[in-house]
């Protein structure tokens, strides 16, 4: 399963490759600020300096107003960790305990994440900057009214109708198995497509009795357009927001994949397809199949993840 991905994170790329407009909408959507919601939501960096350097003012101002509360309450956390650095280390001085080597430890690992996080904020590139996971937001490509947009999703799916707990039920819901398009995902192959532009995917595989990250990157180093099924989640309740979330859909892997120690492989699918693949007809799954099996097949080289 495709746990992660390195993503096209600027929208300037999805314009320049493929001619889309932004739905500034579900970018408002995933940024809005409400007194009292304190949960910044999960963002690739990348996404984020590109709207503030060139997005829409309404929505630029938004992202900088999460730095700033983001920023405040980093310092915050700063200041916790260094009393707890301190606390720890004169315990030690009078007598090593477990309690005061952990807090000499915590202390000073999650401080050191905390500073990382006020560099990336204050603009210092990471490595993480264009990264997602289950969970995270992400720019993906769908049509409407037969144009090309982008819009901001969560990378894991939840398909409309389904209530909110169904994200802690069926936590694998970020990928859609081929061989069950006709099944769970039956409401929406055929109806709703996306695509989501990616660099590298990365697997969990296990060597020598060890479970390792595996980054697989093609070898052309071509962007890989991967296939993927999108809902928009409402809450017949109106208390929670609406959601728009996605999935990657994945097949049996490719030869060099399967030799890595990994059993699945994203869709690739040629650029060619694209307006096929978003525009579906669910009257005709077979053209849809086709568009898969005419995939792209780079030589998926691989390599340990840092």
């Amino acid at each position: 399963m495709c746990y992660s991905a390195q993503i096209h994170a600027e929208f300037s790329k999805f314009r320049r490759e493929t001619g889309a407009t932004m739905d500034v909408e579900s970018y408002m959507r995933v940024y809005w600020w409400q007194e009292g919601k304190r949960r910044r939501p999960k963002v690739p960096r990348a996404v984020e300096r590109d709207i503030l350097k060139h997005g829409p003012a309404e929505l630029a101002d938004l992202v900088e107003r999460w730095d700033i509360w983001e920023a405040g309450q980093l310092a915050l956390d700063i200041v916790e960790h260094i009393e707890r650095i301190s606390d720890g280390q004169q315990a030690l001085a009078k007598k090593v305990t477990k309690k005061a080597q952990d807090d000499d430890r915590i202390g000073a690992k999650n401080m050191r994440a905390a500073r990382r996080r006020v560099d990336v904020l204050g603009g210092k590139p990471s490595d993480t900057d264009r990264r997602i996971f289950p969970g995270v937001y992400c720019p993906v490509l769908v049509s409407e009214g037969g144009k090309r947009v982008v819009k901001l999703m969560r990378y894991q799916c939840r398909p409309a109708g389904k209530p909110v707990l169904y994200d802690r039920k069926y936590r694998g819901t970020y990928n859609a198995r081929r061989d069950n398009l006709e099944g769970f995902w039956s409401g929406l192959f055929g109806r709703h497509h996306a695509v989501m532009i990616a660099d590298r995917f990365y697997e969990h595989v296990e060597v020598d009795g060890e479970n390792r990250v595996l980054e697989f990157e093609p070898r052309t180093g071509e962007p890989m357009y991967v296939a993927c099924l999108w809902s928009h989640w409402t809450d017949a309740r109106g208390k929670d927001p609406d959601l728009l979330s996605f999935a990657a859909i994945t097949d049996e892997p490719e030869p060099e994949v399967a030799a890595a120690g990994h059993d699945r492989t994203i869709i690739n699918i040629k650029p060619e397809h694209l307006d096929a693949w978003l525009n579906p007809d669910p009257s005709n799954l077979e053209a849809l199949y086709a568009i898969f099996d005419d995939r792209q097949h780079p030589y998926y080289e691989h390599r340990q993840a840092a």
